[in-house]
């Protein structure tokens, strides 16, 4: 995941789109429930790894996500997947650091939104930090949160998909939508989500292609059906 944007309020619905940038041809799943021991976990699941990138909660409406950082882009050989995390935020809480080794892993950017709260962490290889952020839009990239205040088109939800289509994909990874040529590879914006979740029931409407806003599949989960 490489550009994240938030609404919370505490106790109130919360809002977020999330943009997945990665190599074009890396296969991944659309949101469902994939884990068997996480029955009420919605998220894309990464073919290649297992896990997610993003993660919602039926039960509690709780979102976990999960950012790639540039400090350390190879993990050590044995280290946890990056995909874990989003995963283990939702079952632990602020307790998931306890669950893995972080020294070998590749360096992130964690955000985690429940009800109560909206937490943050930033690994680079080396240290990790955790803070918690005030009610609010907040913005995350790879390097970290961007500063504020936002741009209006990214500050008001009912604007997001709009940005989205007034977008133009740019070799520039701070912008919204990327595409990147690496030599045979391409790196890009490969998956959006626009996520309103609240305790009990998930909407996720989500596109391969989120410029073009008649690509977007709209999907929803409520408690209801996990009886």
């Amino acid at each position: 995941m490489c550009t994240v944007v938030c609404r919370w309020e505490p106790g109130a619905t919360v809002h977020m789109l999330a943009l997945r940038d990665e190599f074009v041809g890396r296969v991944f799943d659309g949101p469902g429930q994939w884990w068997p021991d996480q029955p009420d976990v919605i998220g894309g699941r990464d073919r290649v790894a297992g896990g997610t990138w993003c993660a919602c909660e039926l039960r509690t409406g709780a979102i976990a996500v999960v950012l790639n950082r540039p400090d350390r882009l190879v993990a050590a050989p044995g280290a946890a997947s990056r995909g874990v995390l989003p995963l283990l935020a939702i079952r632990h809480g602020r307790a998931w650091v306890d669950q893995l080794d972080l020294a070998p892993m590749a360096s992130f950017n964690l955000m985690l939104v429940t009800p109560e709260s909206l937490d943050w962490w930033t690994f680079d290889g080396e240290l990790l930090e955790h803070s918690e952020l005030p009610a609010g839009v907040h913005m995350a990239k790879p390097r970290g949160l961007a500063a504020e205040p936002l741009a209006p088109e990214l500050a008001d939800p009912a604007r997001w998909q709009g940005a989205l289509r007034d977008s133009v994909p740019q070799a520039d990874p701070s912008g919204l939508l990327v595409r990147i040529d690496r030599d045979d590879r391409t790196y890009a914006t490969v998956f959006g989500q626009l996520i309103t979740s609240s305790p009990g029931a998930v909407q996720i409407a989500h596109s391969r292609t989120p410029h073009d806003p008649d690509t977007f599949v709209r999907n929803e989960w409520r408690a209801a059906q996990l009886r």
